[in-house]
């Protein structure tokens, strides 16, 4: 059994916690040591039982509370060593980092993850999927672009976490400086709406049970225009995708 929940995601921070019954691992921790702690009170789950913290990549949203949150709790940190350079100082030689290989998998406890290379603007950024060995759930934020080795990776999950970052118009009449726009909009910044349900259409869907838009702009998107583009493409009601909000993320879901 695999079952997972959103603490929060967006700019402001991000962090996911995904269970497979003995073992529990989050997937990045954007926020404080309080924040954390509260966060995953709200699911029941105490801080001594996380098992590992994967990491996606250095940006700040991500890492901002790794580097207290293991040193507290002594939890072992997983990331690529383009990651580990890249946040040298959120790493201390006391903290219990473990490098990965981007390619190969690795499991903790009862997970096995396998990270995939996606191109984003950081140093070795990788997203994962996960399993229990009968059951997948893909994890796709902070990436540019949709590229075969992508598609290939999440084809058939039963579960998956997208990044619908931003509408596209709504980016283009914003107040952003125009080199910001470019970044966000461009080939090693963020998927937009329209992006994630072209991945959706490109992939084997057949198996998917949960759906959940992530990694939303509070600017520049609307979680119902995320759901819209993507139920358009799954052809299910609006309410059957999960947006992941800044503050409350989502709560538990289940695979089957």
């Amino acid at each position: 059994m695999i079952r997972f929940a959103s603490l929060g995601s967006g700019s402001r921070g991000n962090a996911l916690i995904v269970d497979a019954g003995d073992t529990k691992v989050l997937l990045d921790c954007g926020f404080s040591v309080r924040a954390t702690v509260d966060r995953l009170a709200r699911l029941a789950v105490s801080p001594e039982e996380i098992d590992g913290i994967v990491v996606s990549h250095e940006h700040s949203d991500h890492i901002a509370g790794v580097r207290r949150f293991a040193g507290r709790f002594g939890i072992p940190v997983y990331l690529t060593h383009g990651t580990r350079q890249g946040l040298e100082q959120e790493c201390p030689s006391s903290m219990d980092c473990r490098l990965i290989n981007g390619a190969d998998a690795f499991c903790v406890g009862g997970l096995e993850m396998i990270p995939f290379t996606v191109p984003h603007d950081a140093r070795e950024p990788v997203q994962y999927l996960f399993s229990d060995g009968s059951r997948r759930l893909g994890v796709l934020t902070d990436c540019g672009a949709i590229t075969p080795h992508v598609i290939d990776v999440l084809t058939r999950c039963n579960a998956l976490v997208l990044e619908c970052n931003h509408d596209p118009e709504m980016l283009a009449a914003s107040t952003y400086p125009a080199s910001l726009k470019r970044r966000i909009s461009g080939a090693y910044g963020h998927l937009d709406n329209l992006q994630a349900a072209d991945l959706l259409r490109k992939i084997d869907s057949s198996r998917l049970q949960h759906v959940m838009a992530a990694h939303l702009s509070e600017q520049n998107n609307r979680p119902e225009l995320a759901a819209r583009a993507l139920c358009e493409v799954l052809g299910c009601d609006e309410g059957e995708v999960d947006v992941a909000s800044q503050n409350e993320g989502v709560g538990w879901r289940e695979i089957l």
